[in-house]
């Protein structure tokens, strides 16, 4: 027998969007019957097939699969021959316009590590489909405009598996008598492979009731391992808010008898978004004081109204291919955006989204990945699951937002899903209904969906008598496979400050659609103060020669909350990257720490601020952001002198921050607003302090930590003690193991603190850590945890000689085999190479090159480092 296990993967081949072609064949209904069992689960569909007259009139019948073998095939009822196998996928001749195919599959759940299609978690069975998993089930045409109606029956041992579920409503179950139980379900609406769902295991349900505006009564549950019940009513009450928000801002109703939520510990992603059954990663379900943040808990609101939310944006109006992706998840993530926005602060809220923008995709912008929102071409689809497809995508869509009001935004939605309800759509319908619905001319915004990289738009104002000129020029840099970019359409929400009062006009939307644009203000006796893409309008890099002063006066006075974010952020951005760039000398930078520290104790001392927002206005420009602004940077050195700053700022303020943290300390637990601000701002206060006085930092962390009542307390005090080589380190990190042991999810936080820490032995840390007994490659948020944290933790990942990233590409190659689609989440760490100093960069591509070489990549991965690569 020929051994396999270590031949050559072939390279996938490329999938351009300009070949799409519709389907030969359509499957309006597909019945499924499956016999469980977490090592041998047989499956047997049965197809009712028919000619699509838009196809080019084959008779064969395609049906993608991965690693299945048929036991049996049959048409309209009788054993059929006249099939072959085309690689890992069935082709079967079929001499008439309709009919019925039977086909037999036997499935090992317990030996699916890439936790995708049917594979087995800790004794549960469940599913996860999107992109391509289905095909890992049964063969089917696997591909997002085959629409099918689902009839589901399972069978299987009642004691293993009591629970069993599937999308759509129940229908029928019943007791075989020996031993087995079985259960039926039917989904009335039409919906691609990659919604369905199945799991079956011992579970216990979290239950509610919900009654829409037009009177159906929906039953819901959230459904976990025993034991874990206790922590699901954040999950439960979010998902009601999510229900009545999107009755109520969108117009969109839920279509179903019952709505489940199964929370699962083994998940590549974090939720899935099946029809009527959502399949969620626990991190995103469970929670309560002791052992969540409150971060976690935003999260956990976030995406369980996110995957509700797809039951419109994605499941009725569904992608047609996956280069549309962006459709269902671009228009979703900015849903989920603006419910959570609703339910808190707002300003904050859009502050923490823009900062994972610059954080994440700006990068990914920039890099050797870049993409437009609707890529072009593809070689495996899971890699395109990015920030670029999902955040930069919300921006597009929330740029028609502004561009069209809230009110004609509706109606452009509206539209888009009274036309396109049960169908399988384009970017181009969307942006089309728009255009329709909200009477906007959107020709030249389509780019948005073309090209990619993050356009940079330079400021210049010019002031003569009582008229101002804004003259704004703009650029779209050169990225993979798309060296020559067109002006692209930017709108900028304005306002120019009149100096003396501190005051505005009003503010005016300004539409940038040339390469370069002037704007004419008048009546202004002296230069304004400007105030530019308030509310973060468009998601651009802006270049302005805004005077320090004016960046203090915006940080104290702009009315517009991220504006005076951006102010600050800018102070501290314009100072740390001279810093870096070494044109600072000692007089420059005493100066620039002055002008941050005098505008950052304003913030201190504004009794008018709320704390939640002061916590945000406090928090320095991450590494990652800072980078951008540089075309190599020495990653250390960024470290160095943004930890230097903060060295600074915790010395010259820290009577202002013992003073912070005494106020908050005083402040009693809740979810409400005031308390979780309170909650920031203490961690905050201690960060400031640890590298100011680090004896004090560690007096107080171990305070905060030993009194802590709630995780938000007693992780945050146990990041700085991780930083700090200290006695209290070892004993909080022993107490806090010892105090969660056996809960998945708080130790995944213990893992993550000490291998993102400040602490300067990181690296040996993080090697021991790899070999704890609590640590596995087979769990996702284990992985994550431990190797996320320490890839963008620059004095560790790009410490000198390179070992940092020889640890991740071991990482790559030792995962690759378990989980492809996991492992190739971490190789964009190491193809940022061009971006870093030249000594670094060539250690990164020599581990790019030695990943390269293994002859048995997945397909997830080899694409990554290939065009990593290339670059």
């Amino acid at each position: 027998m020929n051994d396999l296990s270590s031949a050559p993967v072939a390279p996938p081949p490329v999938i351009h969007r300009a070949d799409y072609r519709p389907p030969e064949w359509l499957v309006p209904e597909i019945a499924l019957d499956f016999a469980l069992s977490l090592n041998a689960t047989r499956v047997k569909s049965a197809l009712k097939v028919r000619r699509n007259p838009a196809g080019s009139g084959t008779s064969q019948l395609r049906l993608n699969g991965d690693g299945l073998e048929a036991k049996a095939v049959t048409v309209d009822g009788h054993p059929h021959n006249a099939w072959h196998m085309d690689g890992a996928d069935l082709v079967v001749e079929l001499p008439g316009d309709a009919h019925e195919v039977g086909i037999e599959t036997l499935i090992d759940p317990a030996a699916n590590t890439q936790l995708s299609g049917l594979y087995a978690s800790n004794g549960l069975l469940c599913t996860q489909c999107e992109a391509e998993g289905f095909r890992r089930i049964t063969f089917f045409p696997d591909r997002p405009d085959v629409l099918s109606i689902y009839s589901v029956r399972m069978t299987g041992d009642k004691a293993l598996f009591p629970v069993l579920l599937s999308n759509g409503n129940p229908t029928a179950s019943g007791d075989n008598g020996d031993g087995t139980h079985w259960a039926e379900w039917h989904d009335p609406w039409p919906k691609p492979s990659y919604l369905f769902a199945l799991v079956a295991g011992e579970l216990v349900a979290n239950r509610e009731t919900f009654t829409t505006r037009s009177g159906r009564h929906v039953n819901l549950a959230i459904l976990v391992r025993p034991g874990d019940e206790s922590r699901t009513d954040h999950a439960m009450r979010s998902l009601v808010a999510s229900m009545k928000w999107d009755e109520e801002v969108y117009g969109r109703e839920y279509d179903l008898d019952d709505f489940n939520i199964v929370a699962v510990s083994d998940f590549n992603a974090g939720a899935m978004e099946n029809k009527g059954l959502n399949i969620f990663n626990t991190r995103y379900i469970l929670a309560d004081p002791e052992t969540a943040t409150d971060a976690d808990y935003d999260a956990i609101e976030g995406v369980v109204a996110h995957e509700y939310f797809h039951n419109w944006s994605g499941n009725r109006v569904t992608c047609r291919d996956w280069f549309q992706l962006s459709l269902k998840e671009g228009f979703t993530v900015l849903r989920d955006q603006q419910f959570s926005a609703d339910r808190g602060s707002a300003p904050v809220k859009r502050i923490e989204d823009v900062r994972i923008l610059r954080a994440v995709q700006f990068p990914e912008d920039s890099g050797p990945l870049a993409h437009p929102i609707r890529p072009d071409s593809y070689q495996e689809i899971s890699n395109f699951y990015t920030a670029t497809v999902y955040n930069k995508g919300a921006e597009v869509i929330r740029m028609m937002k502004v561009l069209a009001g809230t009110e004609r935004y509706l109606k452009g939605t509206d539209l888009y899903f009274a036309r396109h309800d049960g169908e399988a759509a384009t970017c181009e319908d969307f942006v089309k209904a728009m255009e329709d619905g909200a009477s906007l001319d959107l020709s030249q915004f389509r780019l948005w969906y073309e090209q990619a990289g993050t356009p940079r738009v330079e400021v210049a104002m010019a002031h003569s008598g009582t008229t101002v000129t804004l003259t704004l020029s703009q650029t779209v840099p050169p990225t993979p496979g798309q060296p020559d970019k067109k002006p692209m359409v930017i709108p900028l929400r304005t306002a120019l400050f009149d100096r003396a009062s501190g005051k505005h006009r009003g503010e005016e939307l300004l539409v940038l659609k040339e390469a370069r644009q002037s704007f004419i203000f008048k009546g202004f006796d002296a230069l304004p103060v400007l105030s530019i893409n308030r509310g973060f309008s468009a998601p651009v890099e802006i270049a302005a020669p805004t005077p320090v002063e004016d960046l203090v006066f915006l940080a104290r006075h702009d009315d517009d909350p991220f504006a005076r974010y951006e102010a600050m952020q800018q102070l501290v951005v314009r100072h740390l990257v001279a810093a870096v760039s070494g044109v600072l000398g000692d007089a420059e930078r005493e100066s620039g720490r002055a002008a941050i520290g005098e505008a950052m104790a304003a913030i201190l001392d504004d009794e008018a601020l709320d704390d939640l927002m002061r916590g945000e206005l406090l928090i320095l420009p991450g590494e990652a952001y800072l980078a951008e602004q540089l075309d190599r940077a020495d990653p250390t050195r960024i470290f160095a002198e943004r930890e230097g700053l903060k060295r600074w700022l915790g010395e010259t303020l820290k009577a202002r921050w013992l003073a912070l943290h005494d106020r908050c300390s005083a402040i009693p637990y809740s979810l409400e607003a005031a308390a979780r601000g309170a909650r920031k701002l203490k961690a905050q206060a201690l960060v400031y302090l640890a590298p100011a006085d680090p004896a004090e930092a560690a007096r107080r962390a171990r305070g905060q930590y030993e009194a802590a009542t709630n995780m938000t307390d007693r992780q945050s005090a146990l990041m700085v003690l991780c930083g700090l080589n200290v006695p209290e380190r070892e004993m909080a990190l022993a107490d806090f193991h010892q105090r969660f042991a056996g809960n998945m999810l708080v130790i995944d936080k213990w893992f993550s603190l000490q291998a993102g820490s400040l602490n300067p032995e990181v690296t040996a840390h993080v090697k021991a850590l790899a070999r704890h007994p609590d640590f596995t490659l087979t769990n996702p948020n284990r992985v994550r945890a431990l190797w996320m944290a320490f890839a963008a933790n620059a004095q560790g990942f790009h410490k000198a000689g390179g070992e940092g990233y020889r640890l991740i590409a071991d990482l790559i190659l030792k995962l690759d085999p378990i989980n492809g689609n996991v492992a190739a989440r971490f190789v964009p760490s190491l193809g940022r190479w061009k971006k870093v100093d030249e000594g670094r960069a060539a250690l990164m591509r020599t581990e790019l090159e030695r990943i390269a070489a293994e002859p048995t990549l997945s397909r997830d991965v080899r694409e990554q480092v290939t065009k990593s690569l290339e670059a």
